[in-house]
């Protein structure tokens, strides 16, 4: 594939192919995309809606986001596309093992955006629009599934595609189980170095507690020591009347400590409470139980700034103990070694160590509440970032410890969830259908942000691939009780999703 070379006001090589509006590329450049194209505009939104086959509704880009500018966006238009050349190289361009150069470039768009921590952006305006006609061959299909996914992915679409096409379906994967494709493993894009910290930016930080007050103590040491000092700490403390020790925030900080005592419930209410009182230029969300590094904030900084970048989550590592220290977090750090320098777009959002300007923040509102009482909330919110047009990114430079322990914390609310009779205390989501003889499963919340952000199709492909992996992936021993399951399992799906379209008639709530 012939491709055109540009070089641009600060010498790094660009290439592309068709007419790009080429004033638009310094400023693109300079910003946080890899891949620049107008595929949306071009015939390709909407392009291989079967990969809902394997990804079902947790993937962020298996929708593409209408009517904004600019956004994070893998569906490529091999015809018309700027990329940076060393991406391109280290690609060794698109694979020649599809029929079509329209399979490669969505090849190419996905391994990029799911597993190669590039970002490539959809730009309106970049290129002229056109009308093109965009569809997968079925042979093609199986191509991309055998090359990026495992077998039985294969298998399962074609148990849900040759209910109306049996025979060109069976015939398209008879073929490509004979191909000798080879198995996509997918470069990695470099991480940039970070540039240094300009304009003195400030920073209020968000840490919602409850009956931890001991590791929220730990925390605010730990933004003691930070290279760059924050502005304002913001602690929303929901510990009950009787375990609260007011004399632990005695202490004094280089930086304003602010206390509310949180007499709503749930951590979505907990944080909103937070925000109105924060007045930094950017908002770190931190979690009660995590520890971290002096270079912390001054990294999360630097990194949006590097990258131009609306938003970021930062490396989350598990703790093997809650009595796990800094010294632990460095030798995690160093196993990881080579492993923790990946960047590009971030793939979930993370409540426990997230940096966003406030005026997205703004822009947001805050938290949805009606996820207090369960899961999901930290995906809503970065999803939502993505859906407005913001650019989120994975952060590897600024990494915590969190240390999970045993008690404590918002999960003693969410923890009624499993509990039935009248023991069980209200949750949030029930709103006036308390439950009682079937417990929800899966939790109603993650049932309402899969309707919130997906398309019909998309929930009831979810829901099929739920009963399908409940059935086939356990132990062959355990099938029939399995099988004799089956009837309850559904209606506890059924009464999950009961709640979760109750929520959706509801409404987004702040």
């Amino acid at each position: 594939m012939h491709l055109k070379e540009i070089v641009t006001s600060k010498g790094e090589v660009l290439l592309y192919t068709g007419e790009p509006r080429i004033e638009l590329l310094d400023e693109l450049a300079a910003g946080p995309g890899d891949l620049w194209h107008s595929s949306l505009d071009q015939g390709f939104r909407g392009a291989f809606p079967e990969l809902v086959y394997q990804t079902a509704v947790f993937w962020w880009f298996l929708n593409d986001v209408n009517q904004i500018q600019r956004s994070i966006n893998w569906r490529i238009n091999p015809q018309s596309f700027v990329i940076r050349k060393t991406v391109w190289e280290i690609y060794e361009g698109l694979s020649g093992e599809y029929h079509s150069n329209t399979a490669a470039a969505l090849d190419f768009g996905y391994r990029l955006l799911r597993h190669g921590g590039g970002v490539p952006l959809y730009i309106e305006g970049l290129f002229s629009q056109a009308q093109n006609v965009v569809a997968l061959s079925a042979n093609d299909r199986y191509r991309f599934y055998r090359k990026n996914f495992k077998w039985d992915h294969c298998l399962y679409m074609l148990l849900k595609k040759s209910a109306s096409n049996f025979r060109s379906e069976i015939k398209a994967f008879r073929a490509s189980g004979k191909e000798n494709l080879s198995t996509n493993s997918t470069p990695i894009v470099a991480v940039r170095g970070l540039d240094p910290l300009t304009n003195n930016p400030e920073v209020s930080v968000v840490i919602p507690t409850m009956s931890r007050q001991k590791y929220t103590l730990q925390l605010l040491n730990d933004y003691r020591d930070q290279t760059y000092s924050v502005k304002e700490i913001i602690v929303v403390d929901a510990t009950p009347s009787e375990n609260w020790e007011p004399e632990v925030y005695k202490e004094d900080y280089p930086f304003d400590l602010i206390v509310h005592r949180q007499k709503s419930k749930g951590s979505c209410r907990g944080r909103n409470e937070a925000l109105n009182f924060c007045t930094g230029d950017y908002i770190i969300f931190a979690d009660d139980d995590i520890r971290i590094l002096p270079d912390f904030v001054e990294n999360h900084l630097r990194f949006l700034q590097t990258y131009s970048a609306d938003a970021c989550t930062g490396l989350d590592v598990h703790a093997d103990n809650h009595e796990f220290d800094l010294k632990d977090l460095k030798k995690a750090l160093d196993r990881m070694g080579e492993n923790r320098w990946k960047a590009g777009a971030a793939q979930n959002f993370n409540n426990a160590n997230s940096c966003v300007k406030k005026e997205w923040v703004d822009k947001m509102t805050g938290n949805d509440i009606n996820f207090d009482g369960g899961y999901g909330e930290d995906t809503d919110f970065g999803f939502r970032i993505l859906k407005m047009g913001g650019i989120l990114l994975y952060n590897p430079y600024s990494a915590n410890l969190h240390l999970k322990p045993p008690a404590g914390g918002y999960r003693d609310w969410g923890l009624q969830a499993s509990v039935l009779g009248k023991q069980r205390k209200k949750q949030a989501w029930e709103l006036d259908h308390p439950v009682r003889f079937i417990r929800p499963v899966p939790s109603p919340t993650i049932l309402y942000g899969i309707i919130k952000h997906y398309k019909t199709r998309q929930v009831k492909e979810y829901r099929s691939k739920y009963f399908f992996l409940y059935l086939f992936k356990g132990s062959k021993k355990m099938f029939l009780l399995r099988l004799l399951k089956l009837p309850y399992k559904q209606l506890q799906f059924n009464r999950s999703l009961f709640y979760a379209r109750n929520l959706i008639k509801l409404g987004e709530r702040f």
